[in-house]
């Protein structure tokens, strides 16, 4: 082999949300939960890890960067995932680049890690979900690992447990198992993102900042101190996680909507029924709840669905476009943003990824894009959903009305600035190879980050 190649894969992997829980290990080491759960992928689009991975012979090390500040990769989970796919590398022959690359020689060749996140970390919105398995997803092509996505599961999985959910799109089961090796213990996928295609997701960022419990910890506590835990694993999940497979597969909104606010509820009270409490969520959450239970009640039918993984961030599924708009309608009623000019992150028009989004000068955007208007990055993602709600600007939101539900002798309460933008989004498609070059986070020659 030459000694100055560089062999590189990038690729692109979704975030999840679950709709049916999970909280709790029967094994800490190999991330074996003690029930199973359901999630939706979310678009790829809106929110997503990308990650390149590279190898070389004049590499000396394994590395990586995360949003381009190199971490270790000393950790066990790091370390069981690259072990379990070197153990499953097979022959890679690059012709066009003269590469040949035995399957014995990966134990010995180190690989260049760099991934990036369009979305806040650690802040309750899986972000390390989507990283397992956009590194397993990606290590996995480079090694030409021959595992399918089943089985490539089990390995993300020892990452971090919800990441063997983001290796499929659409609607996706991970079964705890009952083996102690933990081969039984995958993802499969129930739907694909086509399956119910009129839901619309927006997810309301109410922090940003990183959790100050993460959820390993808070699993270990909660497994150890509730006793609501056992509880919930053995009688109420099983039961929940029959129903939603079939409201999924019969589009039934109602009883979708019913079981991920119940879920999502009860795993919090199981969090403040550790010792000590766990206190994700906060009051602006709670605010949200009451605005959603309050319309679905005024409706007499479930209009949107929320649910809230560890974190404050709301993630709120409506059952159609139409209540999507009316939705976004209420969240920018009650949660306006304080004023234009104190929003300050820019938003970029539709047609410049975030690829190149942690190069800008923020100074010079003005004068680059004087139509960007900093009211565009309250709202992002899917913007049409904006557009449906007829608000282009700060006037439009002062002059919505109160939703109707609102009682008309009791003056509407607004919470201006508690949250800090909205995501629009939908259920989306699973793992995907870029072959873009301007899209590879690491450089083609050195292997070092862009």
């Amino acid at each position: 082999m030459a000694e100055k190649w560089v062999l590189m894969v990038t690729a692109q992997t979704p975030t999840n949300i679950a709709v049916i829980k999970y909280w709790g290990k029967r094994d800490e080491n190999l991330i074996l939960p003690i029930n199973d759960s359901i999630s939706v992928t979310l678009d790829p689009q809106h929110l997503c890890t990308t990650t390149s991975v590279a190898v070389s012979p004049a590499f000396t090390h394994d590395r990586m960067w995360l949003n381009g500040k190199e971490i270790s990769l000393s950790g066990g989970r790091y370390q069981n995932c690259l072990r379990e796919l070197r153990a499953r590398a097979s022959d890679v022959e690059d012709e066009e680049k003269g590469i040949k690359i035995a399957k014995k020689d990966w134990e010995k060749l180190h690989v260049h890690i760099a991934s990036y996140n369009n979305f806040p970390t650690a802040a309750g919105l899986a972000s390390s979900a989507a990283g397992f398995a956009c590194l397993v997803f990606s290590l996995a092509k480079l090694m030409n690992v021959k595992e399918d996505h089943s089985k490539l599961s089990a390995i993300a999985r020892q990452g971090s447990g919800s990441a063997c959910r983001s290796l499929y799109g659409g609607f996706v089961k991970w079964i705890m198992g009952k083996e102690e090796n933990g081969s039984d213990s995958i993802a499969v996928q129930l739907a694909d993102e086509k399956h119910w295609g009129d839901l619309v997701i927006i997810i309301a960022v109410v922090s940003s900042r990183q959790k100050e419990t993460s959820s390993t910890s808070g699993m270990r506590e909660t497994v150890e101190t509730s006793m609501l835990i056992e509880h919930r694993a053995k009688e109420v999940v099983p039961r929940r996680i029959i129903q939603m497979e079939e409201a999924i597969k019969d589009h039934d909104f109602p009883s979708f909507s019913r079981l991920a606010c119940s879920d999502s509820n009860q795993f919090h009270a199981v969090c403040l029924d550790t010792s000590p409490p766990i206190f994700y969520m906060n009051d602006t959450s709670h605010r949200i709840i009451s605005c959603i239970e309050k319309w679905n009640r005024f409706e007499g039918t479930p209009q949107v669905a929320y649910t809230f993984d560890a974190g404050p961030n709301a993630v709120l599924i409506a059952h159609n476009r139409n209540a999507a708009k009316l939705l976004l309608q209420r969240l920018l009623f009650y949660f306006p943003p304080q004023s234009d000019t104190d929003l300050s992150r820019y938003s970029l028009p539709s047609h410049v990824d975030f690829y190149c989004w942690k190069s800008v000068n923020f100074n010079s955007l003005k004068s680059i894009f004087p139509l960007c208007l900093l009211f565009s990055s309250y709202v992002i993602g899917d913007k049409s959903i904006l557009e449906d709600a007829g608000v282009h600007n700060m006037k439009d939101i002062e002059a919505l009305a109160a939703p109707p539900e609102v009682k008309d002798n009791t003056p509407a309460q607004k919470y201006k600035g508690d949250v800090s933008y909205f995501i629009c989004t939908r259920p989306g498609k699973g793992p995907v190879l870029l072959n873009d070059e301007t899209k590879e986070l690491l450089n083609a020659e050195t292997g070092l980050p862009n």
